[in-house]
């Protein structure tokens, strides 16, 4: 089981990670925090502080067009905002 599934990489958690040391990942739906705090630890060598979690529903769409109603839905995924140690980073564009 993959803990780790891909980095968030926005503006607003760029723009965390420069002032207050907190990271974005998509993380697998079952993990937990001590694995997703474990996972990042091995993956990036960094010590880390805390972990919030998010879990984000699917989003069901229908849009009205000439051939008819066409419905469409984004998928569900838990992201983690992870604090690190002060001073230390997270370089996502070495480690990809």
């Amino acid at each position: 089981m993959s803990i780790i599934i891909k980095p968030i990489i926005t503006e607003k958690i760029t723009k965390d990670g420069e002032i207050f040391n907190r990271f974005g990942f998509v993380v697998n739906k079952k993990a937990n925090k001590i694995q997703i705090k474990n996972a990042v630890e091995a993956a990036y060598g960094v010590s880390v502080v805390e972990v919030n979690t998010m879990n984000y529903r699917a989003d069901r769409t229908v849009k009205y067009t000439k051939s008819g109603l066409i419905s469409g839905k984004t998928s569900a995924y838990k992201k983690a905002i992870v604090q690190v140690q002060e001073g230390e980073t997270i370089d996502f564009y070495n480690n990809i």
